[in-house]
């Protein structure tokens, strides 16, 4: 999709606000359990190349998602793990075809956003392979104009939510205030870091979730189409 810009009543051009979504958990809903399949993988590779105990793997699984956000950033600190085999050998060996499948509601939620207004981009944790096959088998690759993604070849690794991967998300997404930065995403933590950047930030939280007892950003929502009641200037229609 070609970029485009805003005019402004003198004339002038002013670059689109960017609404960014995370993608695992929040494109598509826990209950495909897709998490679930990646936990496994995980402990698996933990107990296979580090020669834990299933227990201890699922013990230094947590550790390393607790620390640091993900944990091939822990492997990769600590054990040098190639972190491309890494990803070969759980992201890109999820059974994903059998699990997430064209989500025509969220597609029509998507188009009905108004781009000349507000520029779609994703913005994961996950490896680019990863993030490009969700989205497209939900349907809906097509909508977004770009992706930033969590380069498991650069070390140091840079993920949500430290600050610098929101900042990587600006200058991809060509976006310089802050105030011009919309955010979805299921994480607790990436909301509150995005939050604290300036970011208007909405957590998703489904329902059957528990709510925090203290609210992550701005926005709280249960689905994506309370998107329409939040940020309702980025929509051709009301809901």
């Amino acid at each position: 999709m070609m970029e485009s810009q805003t005019a402004e009543p003198n004339g002038a051009t002013a670059p689109r606000a960017v609404l960014f979504f995370d993608i695992d958990n929040c494109l598509y809903p826990r209950s495909t359990k897709v998490y679930d399949h990646m936990a496994n993988l995980i402990d698996k590779y933990f107990a296979e190349h580090l020669g834990l105990s299933e227990q201890e793997a699922i013990r230094l699984h947590k550790e390393y998602y607790r620390n640091y956000g993900l944990a091939i950033e822990g492997l990769v600190r600590h054990h040098e793990i190639d972190p491309l085999e890494y990803n070969a050998k759980v992201d890109d060996a999820l059974p994903l075809e059998g699990i997430i499948t064209p989500n025509p509601e969220l597609r029509r939620l998507l188009e009905d956003v108004d781009t000349s207004k507000v520029k779609l981009w994703l913005l994961t944790n996950a490896y680019v392979t990863h993030g490009r096959r969700v989205v497209k088998l939900l349907g809906i690759d097509d909508l977004f104009e770009g992706l930033t993604y969590c380069d498991y070849s650069q070390i140091p690794i840079i993920c949500k939510p430290h600050k610098d991967m929101y900042a990587k998300a600006m200058k991809e997404a060509g976006v310089e205030r802050a105030e011009d930065c919309y955010f979805v995403d299921d994480s607790y933590a990436n909301c509150v870091a995005s939050q604290k950047l300036g970011w208007t930030t909405a957590h998703l939280v489904e329902e059957g979730l528990s709510v925090p007892a203290t609210p992550a950003s701005k926005f709280q929502i249960r689905h994506l189409e309370e998107m329409r009641n939040i940020f309702p200037q980025f929509f051709k229609s009301s809901n």
